[in-house]
């Protein structure tokens, strides 16, 4: 049975139940609802969510963990002189998993019956050109441990799918059949209801906090072990980034750090100035009628997509920039100093104007948070209103904008797209923003692009990448959110 016809058979149970157990409780008290200690759409919201939510939570456990439970016994059914000197586990693991896909849609094809991919044995040259016929391509011929070991996947597959359906099926069944039994005119419906949905709000606040602490956790242990084998000294006080999967890395984080802030500070050269004075113009000068249609339309670049941002900096702003300063006699200034389209300053600039209305929007809350009575009394003493912004509303907004910089800068060094496309992929040290460079997290992206092997350096490397760059951020964030909670309490 597909997952989407038994989430539809849940929802189905549960609507039937939410109408069952209001007529069951109406029935109860005689048709009259004032005998009831409850509303009677309280008695089918009971009947609905007992017979709904434990089920959907055990399906939600049960499709993380099954994956996870059959990776660890199958991994553990290949002998380790079955994997060939040039792979890795995870990449025969890879094999594993494509071979038993195509025994699968082999089966719902009819190119094998349920049995034949059972049971083949023998046959094990046949599998690519069997596989071949439904359009499951293989590298290379099915050697007799990946079958063995696809089959076994297939099976723990088939057999985990029917026991969760099964075990689905008995909960929501159970459920149904208990809060239905107990619906009555004298059962407090109300009160299980209303703390059910206070569970469930308290469940769903403390996703953000379980899956931050997740995710610090998978990081840090992976780190750990990325420690184990590399170097740490190497890692934080070493000069040269050359992962070399065949061993000898040299896996420092300082090029990459450096790359990452000079593109940041690039980025906010150019967001910072443009998006406050944005604010300025718009909060303190702008007629309403210009700040309704100049503030929506400014806003707009906050939701471009950033791969759109990495292509205008590779086909336009790379390119321009070139055209200025790197086509020789031929250019404009005359001179060479830039050889390609991707450099620091590409991806800055195209950063820059993505974090325009990053900054400009914060900026433009918290000035307009000053008080008017500050205004007031500044142009009231004689001053102009060139003069009260820059002396009085600035000062006191200084605040809250440092706090918008720094919230800005947290998402520019965050940024991988517009980095990927515009900044090269060079890992140096360097001041010349014409030259290429990359940033820590384009080389996460690319230590974790295709087949990798979990076991190696270069590969874990990442995850002390990932784990350096969120506590930097995480700094950042929070001194930008102390600054900002602080002005806030001084005018609230």
């Amino acid at each position: 049975m597909p997952l989407l016809w038994l989430v539809l058979i849940l929802l189905a149970l549960s609507v039937a139940g939410f109408f069952l157990g209001r007529q069951r409780a109406l029935a109860s008290a005689g048709g009259n609802s004032k005998d009831l200690h409850s509303l009677p759409s309280y008695y089918g919201h009971n009947v609905a969510l007992t017979g709904l939510v434990p089920a959907l939570g055990v399906l939600a456990i049960w499709l993380l963990a099954q994956p996870l439970f059959i990776e660890s016994r199958v991994s553990s059914l290949i002998p380790e002189e079955a994997i060939p000197e040039s792979s890795t586990l995870g990449l025969v693991m890879s094999d594993v998993r494509r071979v038993a896909e195509g025994l699968d849609l082999a089966v719902s094809e009819g190119v094998m019956t349920p049995e034949q991919a059972r049971n083949m044995r023998s046959e094990f040259s046949d599998v690519r050109g069997r596989l071949g016929e439904i359009g499951v391509a293989l590298g290379s011929d099915v050697r007799p441990e990946v079958l063995n070991a696809a089959q076994s996947y297939r099976n723990l597959s088939n057999t985990g799918t029917t026991a969760m359906i099964f075990v689905v099926a008995l909960i929501a069944a159970v459920g149904f059949a208990y809060s239905y039994s107990k619906t009555h005119k004298d059962f407090r419906a109300r009160n299980v209801v209303e703390q059910g949905i206070m569970a469930l709000l308290i469940l769903a606040a403390s996703l953000a906090i379980l899956t931050t602490i997740g995710i610090v956790l998978s990081m840090f242990f992976e780190t750990i072990n990325f420690f184990s084998l590399h170097s740490w000294t190497d890692f934080f006080f070493g000069g040269t980034w050359a992962p070399n999967f065949r061993g000898d890395s040299e896996l420092s984080i300082l090029p990459l750090l450096w790359g990452t802030l000079y593109i940041s500070v690039i980025a906010l050269l150019v967001a910072v100035p443009i998006g406050l004075f944005a604010a300025i113009y718009l909060s303190e000068y702008a007629n309403n009628a210009v700040r309704s249609f100049a503030k929506p339309l400014l806003e707009i670049l906050a939701g471009i997509p950033t791969i759109v941002y990495g292509l205008f900096a590779l086909l336009t702003v790379g390119p321009a920039l070139v055209r200025f300063f790197g086509q020789g006699e031929n250019g404009i200034l005359g001179v060479e100093w830039m050889s390609g389209a991707t450099s620091v300053l590409t991806a800055g600039v195209v950063m820059g104007i993505m974090l325009i209305p990053f900054v400009s929007s914060l900026s433009d809350d918290i000035i307009n948070a000053v008080p008017q009575a500050m205004r007031d009394g500044s142009l009231g003493l004689g001053a102009t209103k060139s003069e009260t912004i820059r002396q009085v509303v600035m000062p006191a907004a200084l605040p809250g904008i440092v706090g918008a910089v720094l919230l800005a800068a947290s998402r520019a060094i965050g940024e991988t797209m517009i980095v990927v496309m515009g900044a090269g992929a060079i890992a140096k040290f360097s001041a010349n923003p014409l030259e290429s460079m990359t940033t820590i997290t384009t080389r996460i992206v690319s230590q974790l692009t295709g087949d990798t092997d979990f076991a190696s350096p270069e590969t874990l490397v990442a995850f002390a990448l990932g784990l350096t760059l969120f506590v930097l951020t995480l700094g950042l964030n929070v001194l930008a959110l102390a600054i900002v909670r602080k002005y806030r309490e001084q005018y609230d």
